[in-house]
């Protein structure tokens, strides 16, 4: 049988959001169960009442759909109290009761000041573990594989074994992209739309001079990404814009508020990373769609401290309410550069 525990990674101090909503998801499918996640250790787990059906809700669970987890795996029991002197035999075992062929190899550890540390101390056991798999008869490199493979070490003697769903899952380790800071970039915020560029729009060839507005766009890390991408952008904002971005030319400097300015013409895209209530963002959004200003946006919603699940659900049905409930596609993604604050993704069908 495969396994029937739902592992999910998050950004640590999300533990109850990402509870709350895979308890949600499977509650939707008929599955009951609950979930163990201890604050701040960035991953959650979830049990259903009957293996069988969290068999079943493994199955259909989609990737794409969860706003808090960066991974989604399916895991047995946990292994603890592997012996230190040869953690590998255990490991192996659990592994052969998966499989034998598999996509990928992926050692991980939690995303936080424990889990860096942890990772210091379980690398050296990468290659003895590489080389047991190859004897025990297990191929962690077939590209026709449906499964990767996942020994996610919760402590030093403690780890999941489990698989991950190619195309149902996080294409990075750990589900974490590694972005490089462009020295050219007027901010750090740039990364955060070049991630949400490869969450939303990955493979997207974008044609040179396709026009975007960037709503509070100063200093101009989100309109250097589009710059960078071929787009003529109108950058509004009562602040200042990076000098050295203004002189590409693709840029035009609107001083405005973002929640007053109007484009004389449809664009392709609007891109927004203004701090305001969840809200308001999601009203100013929905309406650029509805009233035909973009056909493509992607916003930040700055989550508030308490009730972070459920800020994400009203903003959900504000959008819909505002688009009469069809005709448009709405993803949301708590990506790895975002902190206290969701991306989403919003365009018209």
């Amino acid at each position: 049988m495969r396994p029937a525990r739902i592992l999910l990674y998050c950004r640590p101090g999300f533990e109850k959001e990402c509870a709350q909503e895979v308890t949600a998801a499977a509650a939707q499918m008929g599955v009951e169960g609950f979930v163990k996640a201890r604050p701040e250790s960035g991953f959650a787990v979830f049990h259903a009442h009957q293996d069988a059906m969290g068999v079943e809700f493994g199955d259909h669970l989609e990737f794409n759909r969860l706003v808090f987890p960066r991974q989604l795996l399916r895991t047995g029991d946990l292994l603890s109290g592997l012996p230190e002197a040869d953690r590998v035999t255990p490991i192996v075992a659990a592994v052969r009761s998966l499989g034998t062929r598999f996509a990928a190899l992926w050692i991980e550890t939690p995303d936080t000041n424990d889990g860096k540390a942890l990772a210091s101390l379980i690398k050296p056991l990468t290659p003895h573990l590489e080389k047991a798999l190859r004897r025990a008869g297990v191929a962690f490199d077939d590209a026709q594989a449906e499964d990767r493979l996942h020994v996610y070490f919760v402590g030093g003697l403690a780890c999941h074994v489990g698989l991950s769903r190619v195309g149902n899952s996080s294409t990075w380790p750990m589900g974490i992209p590694r972005l490089r800071m462009p020295s050219a970039a007027p901010s750090r915020s740039a990364l955060k739309l070049a991630e949400a560029m490869l969450e939303f729009a990955a493979g997207r060839e974008f044609e040179p001079g396709l026009t975007a507005v960037d709503l509070g766009a100063s200093p101009g890390g989100w309109t250097w990404q589009l710059v960078q991408r071929g787009f003529m952008v109108t950058a509004v904002d009562n602040g200042p814009m990076d000098a050295r971005l203004m002189e590409s030319g693709q840029v035009k400097h609107r001083r405005d508020d973002g929640f007053h300015y109007r484009p004389a013409e449809p664009v392709h895209w609007m891109v927004c990373d203004m701090v305001e209530s969840p809200a308001k963002i999601a009203r100013l959004v929905a309406r650029w769609i509805a009233e035909g200003w973009c056909a493509e946006t992607i916003f930040n919603l700055k989550l508030p401290m308490k009730k972070r699940y459920e800020e994400v659900l009203r903003c959900r049905a504000i959008i819909d309410e505002a688009l009469g409930g069809k005709g448009y596609y709405l993803r949301m993604k708590q990506l790895f550069h975002d902190r206290e604050e969701v991306t989403a993704y919003l365009a018209r069908r």
